[in-house]
């Protein structure tokens, strides 16, 4: 439930905050909501992972969910273009530390024969948030304003810190933290031995990057009133399937399960460029919800098979900087070529799509060199 919150607390304010960053006179700027939100997560990940392996998980948890807290009160005070795309860099910070713990604390805390299906329980709980969250959000802008959603989302972070706090901490051998604990060198950064699930991950969510930037005004396009609807379908179509694909995942392998779910991921993408009519993204956002929700738990149980005793943390978090850069990427690539032109949008669909057909390339050639 507390990672439920967390996700919607910054997940309501996405489908609103193109139009509110053209109020205030930075509509060439909209590529950057998500670039610099991504850019700060993925920053902060190797000290998150390191965090995490040292000091605990709750902790790590609690300081994500606090930044949240935070910054939705500081948007309605920093009301220049300047100051709110500096808001939307710390805000980072949140989903730079959250995940990471939280997703580490699930492994710790189920059978590793049932991880990958422990992987879509928990994806349940950020995914609903990732679709209750616009929906709400955008029915708070509707009725009330933006002062209201930006308090709304530091209600929702207060909630998440209270339900965190009262977890028990999982890691048995704790450090006391440290100053010292930050200075991190090159080999912190990233795990090796997750790469794998890395690159994979990396070409899946340079789409989401795309969707979290675009579909807004594509949905209002195409003639929804409500710019959280794409995100409402996309999230209850990847709960259908999330738990399901994770126990796949167990029996049959990770990677099968996550090619399947990339092929989703090509088809829905080139749906959604292809029909831009209401059914036709209704459809797009269920198939694209179906491929997330498959490939997803799948990657994040890979993740921890190829991580290290000891370094689970770390592995997660080279798993999600490759999350982040490439959400970052594709939002900040997606808001440069789109330019308010509402025929753009297809194309940079298409692009995306070209990009998992190389994920899909990478896991069968990967898949023939390892078994010579």
């Amino acid at each position: 439930m507390g990672s439920l919150l967390f996700s919607a607390s910054f997940n309501m304010l996405i489908p609103e905050l193109p139009a509110y960053l053209s109020s205030l006179g930075g509509a060439e700027y909209i590529g950057l909501i998500i670039a610099l939100f991504t850019f700060t997560a993925g920053v902060s990940r190797p000290f998150s992972g390191i965090l995490t392996d040292t000091i605990g998980r709750k902790p790590v948890m609690l300081f994500g969910a606090f930044v949240c807290l935070v910054c939705g009160f500081f948007y309605p005070i920093l009301t220049t273009v300047s100051g709110f795309l500096v808001l939307r860099l710390l805000h980072g910070f949140s989903t730079g530390f959250t995940p990471t713990a939280a997703s580490t604390f699930v492994s710790d805390v189920v059978p590793q024969h049932r991880l990958g299906e422990a992987m879509g329980i928990y994806g349940i709980a950020f995914s609903t948030g990732m679709a209750l969250g616009p929906a709400l959000g955008s029915f708070i802008k509707l009725h009330f304003s933006y002062e209201v959603l930006f308090y709304s989302s530091s209600a929702m972070a207060f909630l998440a810190l209270l339900l965190i706090f009262n977890l028990k901490e999982t890691l048995p051998k704790r450090k006391k933290f440290s100053w010292s604990l930050l200075k991190i060198s090159r080999n912190d950064v990233i795990a090796p031995e997750a790469l794998p699930a890395a690159i994979v991950n990396f070409l899946a969510y340079v789409g989401f990057g795309v969707v979290l930037t675009l579909i807004p005004d594509w949905t209002e396009a195409v003639g929804f009133a409500n710019k959280g609807m794409f995100f409402i379908v996309f999230t209850i179509s990847s709960l259908l399937v999330r738990v399901v694909a994770g126990k796949l995942s167990d029996r049959y392998g990770r990677t099968k399960v996550i090619v399947v779910g990339l092929i989703l991921l090509i088809l829905a993408q080139l749906w959604i460029g292809i029909y831009n009519n209401p059914t036709g993204l209704m459809v797009g956002a269920g198939i694209y919800g179906l491929a997330m929700g498959v490939a997803t738990p799948a990657i994040y149980a890979w993740t921890i098979d190829l991580s290290l005793p000891g370094q689970k943390g770390k592995a997660m978090a080279t798993m999600y900087i490759a999350l982040e850069a490439g959400i970052g990427l594709g939002a900040l690539f997606s808001g440069w070529y789109y330019q308010e032109s509402v025929a753009r949008i297809p194309h940079a669909f298409y692009g995306s799509a070209v990009l998992v057909l190389l994920g899909v390339g990478y896991l069968y050639f990967r898949k023939r060199k390892t078994s010579t």
